[in-house]
């Protein structure tokens, strides 16, 4: 199993392409696997929360006053972080295995940082512009604005 996910690595440096992490559910560029652990972790656990459809993991992620806010089909959308984290189901959605989610890059200054996310599903794709924040020695979500742009 770690010859495979050596393989995959080697694929990412070859042609660029997002490897998979540990996760199946998590892709990574080399330049963001060399992030910080603690940066990505809140970016992480967004993406397990997607997957899954766990609001823990969404929780985990959220800073408790974050603001999302994002268009889809042409409509403005705005909520709390607590509005999205409920919106969760708590399983995976039906069509999982044929959705990909990676973090397509992580911007870093001191206790800020800037992420891009891409979760590419079978009638949609979003791309997710994360601000994250160091907060008492722990990194967190406090925004997130998205695109939604529908397939076919």
């Amino acid at each position: 199993m770690k010859f495979v996910a050596a393989l995959a690595f080697a694929a990412v440096l070859a042609t660029g392409a997002p490897a998979l992490a540990q996760d199946p559910w998590v892709a990574h560029t080399a330049e963001v696997a060399a992030v910080d652990a603690d940066v990505r972790a809140p970016l992480e656990a967004y993406l397990r929360g997607h997957a899954t459809g766990s609001q823990d993991q969404f929780r985990a992620a959220f800073h408790p006053d974050a603001e999302l806010w994002g268009t889809r089909g042409g409509t403005l959308i705005r909520m709390t972080g607590e509005e999205y984290v409920g919106r969760a189901s708590g399983s995976p959605a039906a069509d999982e295995a044929q959705r990909r989610r990676w973090i397509e890059s992580i911007d870093v200054a001191g206790d800020t940082a800037v992420a891009k996310i891409v979760l590419d599903y079978p009638t949609v794709r979003f791309t997710d512009w994360m601000t994250l924040m160091r907060v008492d020695g722990r990194w967190l979500i406090v925004n997130k604005a998205f695109l939604a742009e529908p397939k076919g």
